[in-house]
């Protein structure tokens, strides 16, 4: 099964969930999905781990109340996204003080983690929120990045966001159980524990990927910053998000998922 999963020295964790994880086959977000992802984290917290949540689903949040008109594709993500933020906080907002916890939203575009004060500035706010033991989610500032300040995707941003803070460990959740060597719904296709930094997987992604609603991202996304993350020495997993218990069991070592080795 390759090598053993120790990580008890596991104090910081970033958690990337994408829309396609949120989201039921109508493009609705579905609130026990977001339960369960609090209810996880809660059990980390009561461990003294703390997660950072970078969080997709704001555009699909907008659009649940809203129909749009705008032509222009790049002004109506903004709008759904700016739309859709307040809904998103509240749904976590609400689940987490349910469990006594606090959270806090955190956007910021690319240009936000270039070296200088913006940088600075990042880190003591995520720096404080933790302090303070309250969960930080991040999102892109998807109303006023444009072009030279977007993510590719929240892949991304969850990398960085993970090297900024000397995380011990990045999980990115999808809606398939790993890197599969064909398509996940194929009898014949077994899943991929194991991938080295070097080891090239192209004829295994476009068959296993199966896009996100609303997302930019996808495995071959995913496999890409996991692999620039793992090269800087943060464990790094792609997992079902959609499986119970997915984060926990990762931080204590099961083997599930796929495990980027560097």
């Amino acid at each position: 099964m390759g090598e053993s999963r120790d990580h008890s020295h596991v104090k910081r964790v970033v958690v990337k969930v994408g829309t396609n994880v949120m989201t039921n086959k109508d493009n609705r977000i579905v609130s026990p999905i977001l339960r369960g992802l609090v209810d996880q984290i809660a059990e980390l917290y009561e461990r003294d781990i703390m997660t950072i949540l970078v969080s997709s689903g704001s555009v699909i949040a907008g659009m649940e109340v809203m129909d749009s008109t705008i032509d222009d594709p790049t002004i109506r993500r903004q709008v759904f996204s700016a739309i859709g933020q307040p809904r998103m906080m509240r749904h976590y907002y609400s689940i987490f003080h349910e469990y006594g916890m606090r959270c806090a939203q955190v956007l910021a575009t690319k240009r936000d983690f270039s070296p200088g004060k913006h940088r600075e500035n990042m880190i003591n706010c995520y720096e404080g929120l933790l302090s303070q033991g309250v969960i930080p989610i991040a999102n892109e500032d998807d109303a006023v990045s444009l072009s030279m300040s977007m993510f590719s995707d929240n892949d991304e941003l969850a990398s960085l966001v993970a090297e900024l803070l000397n995380a011990d460990m990045l999980i990115l959740l999808t809606d398939t159980d790993g890197l599969y060597t064909g398509h996940p719904d194929d009898e014949d296709s077994r899943l991929i524990r194991n991938v080295t930094t070097d080891q090239n997987v192209e004829q295994y992604i476009q068959e296993t990927n199966k896009g996100e609603a609303e997302g930019r991202g996808g495995m071959e996304s995913k496999l890409g910053v996991a692999k620039e993350t793992a090269k800087k020495d943060i464990p790094t997993f792609i997992a079902n998000g959609k499986r119970a218990g997915v984060i926990v069991d990762l931080v204590d070592g099961k083997e599930i998922g796929t495990r980027i080795i560097d």
